[in-house]
């Protein structure tokens, strides 16, 4: 059983630290962008291999589902193998399905690709929250986490402007490569550079069915899982939705949409550093780490449902960029301080299991929010009902935390 499964309470040298995060912004701007890939490409990828928009769409759902299922065997995996060799595998899996998808010929072995596009995908999150824990201290933690997770943001927001341009110099299949082989070559230096604290110890379960009967016998370990689906269910309603909102519903051309869909995830970038930044204040000037955390979700999903009400209901292009920019602040202040409560409330002892098996769950619920609002398009011709849902699905999600996920500890529940 690997050592790197377990994290450390004392923090590491700034050195360490700083490589630590820079891996993993890196890996995480190269994650999004892989993201991005296909749906900046829908278009050449149709027209030169004959593709219907159902089979676009399969292609597209092949990696959310494949995301979300191999959440599962992390719950293992990552506390067995630690946080270097499951998101080097990640790393390499995924950057190998990139390269390859630029020499695909078939629908089908598309498809293939990209369930292990996804399936690469999967450990980034919950490594890189358990990379962080194991070299930060817990009062300069949340920052530490906030810079991870901007990788998301900073990514979303500057991908589709650089993979076009890569795709009218280059052609979308050179792009996939070029995607894939960054991707290896941070694999490469994530294998060469990071390594666990040498403090850390082997505490950790031995058994999965152990593990995850354990965590599910637990009231907050439902109400974190039930309440980060309602903050996925946003994240994904706007990722999806942003650019087809403002052309549909506020009339812009290709060109304004390209610039402005960017702005709402630069404020989501700022949303998660000062969530990370708030959180390591108050925990220095004495609160619990676990109540602030828990406090920043819940403050976060209720203005962030506020503002995607306001969003639903807005007159002008302006009001919606700042609605949409408000929600994504509050949603990513929220989100920041949920993985940064996965670390506190799995201890060192089941952060690795907890943070999968949180993803998991909240992937069922926020899957769906792509396909609900397409429909409701599709139906209505208006965006306002599905703004509506999601809003409620928030406050839902807000509720859920409020209701089960009140801060226990569980390594002290396993000790008592």
């Amino acid at each position: 059983m690997s050592n790197e499964a377990v994290t450390s309470n004392n923090p590491g040298t700034p050195l360490r630290q700083a490589v630590t995060l820079i891996l993993l912004f890196t890996a995480g701007v190269i994650n999004f962008f892989d993201r991005a890939s296909l749906s900046v490409a829908n278009n050449s990828v149709r027209a030169e291999m004959h593709l219907s928009a159902t089979q676009m769409g399969w292609l597209l759902s092949a990696f959310s589902l494949a995301y979300g299922i191999s959440q599962l065997p992390l719950i293992t995996l990552l506390p067995r193998f630690g946080a270097r060799k499951t998101l080097g595998f990640g790393l390499t899996l995924w950057s190998v399905a990139q390269v390859l998808t630029g020499y695909v010929r078939g629908f089908s072995a598309f498809i293939v690709l990209r369930i292990l596009l996804g399936t690469g995908e999967g450990p980034f999150y919950p490594a890189g929250v358990q990379a962080t824990r194991e070299w930060f201290s817990p009062r300069s933690r949340g920052r530490a986490t906030a810079v991870m997770s901007m990788s998301q943001t900073i990514g979303l927001a500057i991908a589709p402007a650089i993979l076009a341009l890569l795709i009218l110099h280059t052609g979308w299949r050179a792009m996939f490569i070029l995607l894939g082989l960054a991707g290896l070559g941070i694999a490469i230096a994530w294998y060469v550079f990071y390594r666990s604290p040498a403090s850390a110890t082997t505490n950790i379960p031995s058994h999965t069915t152990d593990t995850l009967g354990f965590l599910l016998r637990h009231r907050v370990v439902w109400g974190m899982m039930l309440g980060w689906g309602g903050i996925n269910y946003t994240n994904w309603l706007y990722i999806s939705w942003v650019p087809g909102y403002l052309q549909t519903a506020r009339h812009l051309s290709l060109a304004n949409t390209g610039f402005l869909a960017g702005i709402p995830f630069l404020f989501g970038a700022l949303g998660m550093f000062s969530s990370g930044a708030l959180a390591d204040w108050r925990t220095r000037h004495g609160a619990s780490l676990a109540r602030v955390h828990y406090s920043q979700i819940l403050t976060g999903m209720v203005l962030s449902a506020a503002s995607t009400w306001f969003v639903a209901h807005a007159t002008s292009t302006t009001a919606a960029i700042a609605g949409i920019s408000g929600a994504l602040f509050m949603i990513h202040f929220a989100g920041t301080s949920g993985w940064g409560y996965v670390q506190v409330i799995g201890g060192q002892r089941y952060v690795g299991s907890l943070g999968p098996l949180q993803n998991f769950a909240s992937f069922l619920i926020a899957s769906a929010a792509p396909v609900i609002t397409g429909f409701l398009l599709d139906t209505t011709h208006s965006f306002t009902l599905a703004l509506i849902i999601c809003s409620v699905v928030t406050l839902l999600g807000a509720l859920s935390y409020a209701t089960f996920g009140s801060p226990t500890l569980l390594a002290q529940a396993a000790e008592g």
